[in-house]
């Protein structure tokens, strides 16, 4: 059965992720993972995390996949034990010494190696297989045929690929331009996401004077990726045999996570059955933070459509407005917002497994004072809108055209 892995960047975005049916989550201490702003966990946290995973079945795999240069080293095995005695799943690392400490300290965990490995041919996964990798987290550059070709050739390890989410311009996250730039090393999770900047050229005898790469006022995003969306895919990514499908995004937000990980894990619940996912599944993918989608290496080498020239900002067809945290027969459903709302206002809801619900708020009260709002305008405020009947909690509120 493939499994589906969904991002948590922290304990809250973990816990949507298990709700919306991810089948493990991939996270990071606060150390030697590769997104080091991503709001990454404490020891404790991390610790709470595994144990809410494993009691709903499901699995959380730890990051380590830093490139560790001499000073990473330190400290890195007791932190490897520690990974062990919290339980973790297993560790992501993409670094031979990272993988010789592991052999040497956490002999019994499972290791699978980081994308950052840049896997991309039957022979080094073979390679990797012998050192003792279980799973192979497969370079984004590669065809649905060559990953087809790998897992025949090496039968015996499992692999695992990326099917939404963000795009690097260097080979699966091994840049060097953030770290030219800005001064914070990719490879060391600070990436600073050059590549989404807005470029122009200078003649060296005409300084300050800068020239459009393409006619546009802006600038030009010349290296800026359009994100990676498989979903309409799914049937041709399964029949690659691998293992694992990976959705990216530590950084994102809750309603990503939750949003994202619901449609991948509808649509593969649909074809588990023998039935075509619904429609309205991929038009969800379009309510979140997103780039203009693209199949990325899926089926030929990308193109200039797969590039965003005009651009570097994310869009969305919706706005998260809050989170569902209880019901009341005489109140309603008492929501923790999120983003600004008001009465008459047009939403949707979702749950982990149903809808969406459309919806005008006829009117807002506050759950403390029990005061009528005209709006929630406070981060976090609990105010209750009414509704018929109980909805699955951590069920998320958006904005819709009603």
């Amino acid at each position: 059965m493939v499994e589906l892995l969904a991002p948590a960047g922290t304990l809250e975005k973990l816990i949507f992720a298990i709700r919306y049916g991810a089948d493990a989550v991939y996270a990071s201490g606060t150390r030697y993972g590769m997104r080091a702003y991503a709001g990454n966990f404490s020891l404790d946290d991390l610790a709470a995390g595994i144990t809410y995973a494993h009691k709903y079945g499901r699995k959380v795999y730890v990051t380590v996949n830093i490139i560790p240069h001499n000073e990473d080293l330190m400290g890195l095995k007791d932190y490897l034990r520690q990974l062990s005695e919290i339980d973790a799943d297993a560790v992501i690392l993409a670094d031979p010494a990272v993988l010789v400490y592991a052999r040497e300290v956490i002999p019994d965990m499972e290791l699978h190696l980081s994308t950052q490995a840049n896997a991309v041919n039957w022979q080094s996964v073979a390679f990797w297989a012998g050192q003792g990798v279980r799973r192979v987290i497969l370079a984004r550059e590669l065809s649905l045929t060559e990953i087809t070709e790998i897992r025949r050739r090496v039968p015996g390890v499992e692999l695992e690929m990326f099917v939404h989410g963000a795009m690097c311009i260097s080979y699966s996250g091994r840049c060097l331009i953030s770290n030219y730039l800005t001064g914070r090393d990719a490879n060391r999770g600070e990436c600073a996401h050059p590549c989404r900047y807005s470029y122009a050229l200078v003649e060296e005898k005409r300084p300050g004077q800068y020239y459009g790469i393409e006619e546009d006022g802006r600038g030009t995003y010349i290296m800026n990726s359009k994100d990676l969306c498989l979903h309409e895919n799914l049937a041709a990514v399964l029949q690659t045999g691998v293992k694992g499908l990976k959705i990216e995004g530590r950084m994102k937000s809750v309603h990503y996570v939750a949003t994202v990980t619901r449609a991948y894990r509808l649509a593969l619940t649909s074809l588990a059955r023998g039935e075509s996912p619904p429609q309205e599944l991929a038009a969800e993918l379009r309510k979140v933070s997103h780039r203009a989608y693209t199949t990325g290496f899926a089926f030929g080498v990308p193109t200039a459509q797969d590039h965003l020239y005009a651009g570097g900002n994310n869009h969305s067809e919706a706005e998260f407005l809050g989170i569902v945290r209880g019901f009341s027969p005489e109140d309603g459903l008492l929501i923790e917002q999120r983003g600004h709302f008001r009465v008459g206002q047009g939403v949707e809801f979702i749950s982990p497994t149903a809808g969406p619900w459309r919806y005008k708020i006829p009117r807002i009260q506050s759950a403390v004072t029990r005061t009528e709002l005209d709006a929630a305008r406070h981060a976090q405020e609990l105010v209750y809108v009414p509704w018929r009947e109980p909805l699955a909690e951590y069920s998320i509120m958006r904005s819709a055209a009603v």
